[in-house]
């Protein structure tokens, strides 16, 4: 198994482990739930910048990189719900905006394609660093405010991003930063990736 194939599976394992730890120890499990959201999204980083640096970042390790993300965000933001349902009840219209768009992305991306989005966006790597800042606000201090509007906001721009970058796809491809650069694909141009980019 290469190292960014492990750090992959690494964040695919603290899914389950955030659940458990929400189930069993209930409010005393909010310090470890937050430093394994950092250790998750550490292993996010590094795992595409190991993957370039080498030259495995294929295609097959990109979509499993996407959908690890995926379940490894949903399973904070269950682990989130279970710990303070009525944060997220009073919250709940703007999370079912997020789910919406993000149920979109891959709808509009199995049409056209047959293949779930895998565009790893500069945007959706914004929306990240928000969404990090969100849940340490909701988990550690069982506070919304500012840092889960700014995640908001910021999810609704990069799901609107990841869209416009499909429909503008002439084929699916994966790893491409913003809708421009899915326009310069288009127009038959290569595209520079940055690696700490595309992590």
């Amino acid at each position: 198994m290469s190292l960014p194939t492990a750090l992959i599976a690494f964040r695919l394992f603290l899914a389950p482990v955030i659940l458990l730890l929400a189930y069993l120890l209930e409010h005393e499990a909010r310090v470890y739930i937050v430093i394994l959201m950092y250790l998750g999204l550490i292993s996010d980083i590094l795992d595409g910048i190991i993957a370039r640096k080498q030259n495995i970042s294929t295609a097959r390790l990109r979509r499993m990189d996407s959908q690890t993300d995926m379940i490894f965000w949903l399973s904070i933001g269950i682990a989130t719900w279970m710990l303070y349902p009525d944060l997220i009840h009073d919250n709940r219209i703007a999370i079912r905006v997020i789910l919406s768009m993000e149920i979109a992305c891959y709808f509009i991306s199995l049409i056209r394609f047959g293949k779930e989005t895998c565009t790893h966006a500069f945007l959706s790597k914004l929306w990240g660093i928000t969404l990090l800042i969100a849940f340490t606000s909701l988990i550690g201090f069982n506070h919304a405010g500012w840092p889960f509007f700014l995640a908001i906001i910021m999810g609704l721009v990069s799901h609107i991003d990841r869209i416009l970058i499909t429909l503008v796809l002439p084929s699916w491809t994966h790893d491409v930063p913003s809708t421009y650069h899915a326009w310069l694909i288009r127009k038959g141009k290569k595209i520079k990736r940055h690696s700490l980019l595309n992590g």
